[in-house]
């Protein structure tokens, strides 16, 4: 689909605040309803053999990105780190003698923040606490996000040694002017050289992380930018769209709002990367994820979770730290943000859940939905019907259908047993997504929710 075939009125029109769908309902719904008492319940609720896939979260930088929003703080000082680990064992310890102990884990993923951050000892210690207390495969994929500019051979070395088998480094723009922009000042060479530490040691799985719609970025940035990305080969690559959302992120307020791109902007920043990266010889899967043709992600069933596009197929998501995000069959559930709030918390009965979701049939149904229109961009009865029964799919069905009528964009083509998004439907793929959301409230979506392009 070229640019030429999207005209200006329409991606205006389609430019909305809305979810990304890692999760359904999204995070901005949960209540504090839920609490560390339903989280034990849920955990011993899980079958015996269940497959885990556990997520720790690191909250900490040396210093805050500019365009960031995740739930981190800068810390010059190494002492709220170590405290914060000895509250993460203790966590860790609660939380795995409560799943059952035939449960198997095939996706372990640190993030951040930065955890590269820890010292070489803290990331052997952490790592040997994971794996005394929960049963890794032999093959389970162990994902770490990596800031180049805290990695040391020594620390490689730790990461490796504990198992580490994928790496994800975030590169954003690799052009000087956007770097200043946005507080973050990483060249290539930093980058190159954090990656090639770690395939010096074996490690082949790398992702890298773009972003589009930073201030000073134009067209032609990211194509340089993507072309020096391409350079390093990675096997997968994400490109997501900045959300400016400075009344949730007040270190976006540092950002000039007057150098942001607009709407149209935004959309051919994107159509460009996908261009180039699937001129390369990358798959492009879901909405903003690019994978070489052999990497797993091509490969396997296309999921989607808290972490964006994954092959990790378990139904239960084991969210450790800060601010983490747990998915059981029964609901979600989420940490105190606050470091200190989440250690007090753990350090009165072992658990910081602070609010989450119990899921009803309806919401089990459309989040299905949901997801595999943002994986697969299609709406099939039948896979509805088996999931879940005649009778409820056919309800969907009738709100599907009502979209296919009413589709004067050309998004939707009709199928035997639903729909699919067109290639000029694709990009808008969570527009369509939000026509299943029972929740959004588009008036107060603007501040909770990035833009659709």
């Amino acid at each position: 689909m070229s640019l030429n075939e999207i005209d200006k009125a329409l991606v205006m029109r389609r430019a909305a605040a809305l979810p990304r769908y890692t999760s359904y309902p999204t995070a901005n719904h949960f209540k504090p309803t839920v609490g560390p008492g339903d989280y034990r319940n849920w955990l011993a609720g899980l079958a015996d053999d269940a497959a885990l896939s556990l997520y720790v979260h690191i909250p900490f930088c040396n210093e805050m990105c500019w365009y960031c929003a995740c739930s981190t703080k800068a810390t010059r000082r190494y002492d709220p780190v170590a405290r914060y680990l000895d509250t993460l064992e203790a966590e860790i310890a609660t939380v795995s003698g409560l799943v059952p102990r035939g449960h198997r884990l095939p996706h372990l993923h640190w993030g951040g923040g930065s955890p590269d951050i820890l010292s070489v000892a803290d990331i052997t210690r952490l790592g040997g606490a994971l794996k005394a207390s929960f049963h890794l495969d032999a093959d389970t994929e162990f994902a770490v996000e990596i800031d180049p500019r805290l990695m040391t051979a020594d620390k490689a070395d730790a990461f490796v040694g504990i198992g580490v088998n994928r790496i994800s480094i975030g590169v954003q723009d690799f052009d000087p002017a956007v770097q200043a922009a946005i507080g973050r000042m990483q060249s290539y060479e930093v980058s190159k050289a954090s990656l090639d530490l770690f395939r010096d040691r074996g490690v082949t799985s790398v992702n890298m992380d773009l972003v589009y719609g930073l201030p000073h970025q134009t067209e032609q940035s990211l194509t340089r930018t993507i072309a020096r990305v391409i350079e390093l080969s990675p096997d997968r690559i994400a490109i997501f769209g900045y959300a400016h959302l400075p009344q949730r992120a007040h270190n976006q307020k540092l950002i000039d709002e007057a150098a942001l791109p607009g709407p149209m902007e935004r959309f051919a920043m994107a159509r460009r990367l996908t261009t180039q990266l699937t001129k390369t010889g990358y798959v492009q899967l879901g909405l903003d994820h690019f994978a070489r043709r052999e990497d797993s992600l091509a490969t396997k069933p296309l999921n989607r979770n808290f972490q964006g596009y994954t092959t990790d197929g378990a139904e239960t998501l084991i969210g450790l730290g800060a601010s983490a995000i747990g998915k059981l069959p029964q609901g979600y559930v989420q940490n105190a943000v606050a470091v200190g709030d989440y250690a007090n918390r753990v350090g009165q009965n072992g658990l910081a859940t602070t609010r989450g979701w119990t899921l009803t049939p309806d919401d089990r149904l459309r989040a299905f939905v949901i997801e595999r229109l943002m994986c697969d961009f299609t709406f099939s009865f039948a896979a509805i019907a088996a999931n879940f029964g005649e009778a409820e799919a056919h309800a969907l069905l009738r709100e599907a259908d009502a979209l296919v009528v009413n589709d004067p964009d050309g998004f939707l083509k009709s199928t035997d047993d639903g729909f699919e998004l067109t290639p000029r439907g694709r990009p808008f793929v969570r527009n369509i997504c939000a026509r299943f959301d029972a929740y959004l409230n588009p008036v107060a979506g603007g501040a909770k929710h990035s833009m659709s392009v």
